[in-house]
């Protein structure tokens, strides 16, 4: 958190992340603490889940997820994306772990370029485009995307060395550049299914994503069974750990 003075007429001029409040968050995956941040640089509202005791969350190697926003993955249930399944897994193995966090990045919708777009990325894909040309095609990048204010809201945490669960590369080198140790990168595998087979090949082959739990499965053809690859232990949470 910074507090940055203005050099004339002695104005002020807040920057950074500002921590507002702490309440509270009983959940169906288990108890948190919702820690509520305020950005000054993009006049945004941003959260923290954290699971396990306030005053010593920052103690060694935390487990930490980055979720970015994703109002039809996390909330519609979409099946376009594995956001919603991420989203839950990552809490159930917070709390597995005994202790953790999940910075909530609210204005990530879409990777960064919104609602609305994103709305019309996914319907350029129904026509035939991948997520990289829908993107490209509105004249969007990519992936539009900040990291600089989850690693603010860790540092005010206390957090200095994460476990993180991620299969993006960048948002590793993102905590790197901003100052957050990554000692490990914890794969958060979905199993795929039929309606994002495509989405989630795109990623790993054009974004690099580490997926290797895609292997061998192709668009239209036999390894899924049911909607869903055979192999339902790709994804393991629970009392024994994670992968």
């Amino acid at each position: 958190m910074t507090d940055n003075s203005g050099a004339l007429g002695g104005n002020t001029h807040r920057t950074g992340v500002e921590r507002v409040v702490i309440a509270p968050l009983p959940t169906v995956y288990g108890a948190f603490h919702a820690v509520g941040y305020l950005d000054h640089d993009r006049g945004e509202e941003q959260v923290a889940l954290v699971h396990g005791d306030l005053a010593d969350i920052g103690a060694g190697d935390t487990l930490t997820r980055l979720h970015s926003e994703c109002l039809t993955g996390d909330a519609f249930g979409s099946m376009h994306c594995e956001c919603g399944d991420q989203l839950a897994a990552a809490l159930r193995a917070i709390v597995a772990e005994g202790r953790g966090i999940l910075v909530y990045l609210r204005g990530h919708e879409g990777r960064g370029i919104g609602l609305l777009a994103k709305l019309r990325a996914m319907q350029l894909q129904s026509e035939g485009m991948d997520t990289v040309e829908a993107n490209l095609a509105q004249g969007l990048p990519v992936d539009a995307r900040d990291y600089r204010v989850a690693a603010d809201i860790l540092h005010d945490l206390g957090v200095r060395s994460v476990r993180l669960m991620s299969n993006n590369p960048r948002k590793r080198e993102a905590l790197l550049r901003h100052g957050i140790r990554v000692a490990e990168q914890v794969p958060l595998l979905i199993p795929p299914c039929e309606e994002n087979l495509s989405y989630l090949l795109t990623k790993r082959e054009r974004m690099d994503h580490h997926l290797p739990h895609l292997d061998g499965a192709q668009l239209g053809g036999s390894p899924l069974n049911g909607g869903h690859l055979v192999d339902r232990d790709l994804l393991r949470i629970g009392k024994d750990g994670y992968h």
